[in-house]
């Protein structure tokens, strides 16, 4: 008994300082690059009791106890309600559209069916998400994290994502960046070329990203 109360003691400890030094990562570097008001409700969420008890519960140190949960009951409510509330995150913004529905053969028939897809994310929501996951990867990673890694993860999860085309354009362009010229440049560019005229929008155009 002794026992178990130590490793729930240890599990909420380890959480606590998990998530809080991941938002301190990221309050910092959307501070760096003018995002105050992001920066700072970056993730209040995750101290909702309806996140952060299964947070200490399934807590693990070296991956997010969303994973784990997910693998043991194949959802969590904590994540749906997480998701829900943090536009940052592209699962966010997936929503139904209309368009041709198929038939049974799969030939269109003139219907308009509605699909689950996702929706553009604003420019400066995607530069939180990459700045979430380079921080989430330097939290978990430690001394194992590159430049490289947020990509890295980031390509490896894409085959599952519902991410707008533009998005994923301009997410991958930033990580691949950040890979390549390092997290100085990509910090500036994100201020003063992304971000610089925050209500303009952002396109896709022949594969070339254009900036508003």
């Amino acid at each position: 008994m002794g026992m178990l109360i130590l490793k729930k003691i240890k599990n909420l400890a380890g959480h606590f300082r998990t998530i809080t030094h991941h938002k301190v990562l990221v309050t910092r570097m959307c501070f760096q690059v003018g995002l105050y008001k992001q920066g700072f409700f970056h993730d209040l969420s995750k101290y909702h009791p309806i996140e952060f008890l299964p947070g200490v519960k399934y807590y693990q140190g070296n991956r997010s106890p969303i994973s784990k949960e997910k693998e043991l009951h194949g959802m969590s409510e904590g994540w749906l309600h997480h998701k829900g509330r943090n536009p940052h995150h592209f699962e966010y913004w997936i929503d139904y559209r209309f368009g041709p529905a198929m038939a049974a053969d799969g030939v269109k028939n003139g219907d308009r069916a509605p699909a689950l897809v996702g929706m553009k994310m604003s420019k400066r929501y995607v530069a939180e998400m990459i700045i979430d996951r380079v921080c989430a990867s330097k939290n978990y990673q430690k001394e194992n994290y590159t430049d490289r890694s947020a990509l890295d993860y980031y390509n490896k999860g894409r085959a599952a994502m519902l991410v707008d085309p533009e998005t994923d354009f301009l997410a991958r362009y930033l990580l691949t960046m950040l890979a390549v010229k390092g997290e100085d440049y990509f910090l500036d560019y994100t201020k003063n070329r992304l971000l610089k005229h925050k209500n303009r929008d952002y396109h896709v155009r022949d594969g070339k990203l254009y900036l508003d």
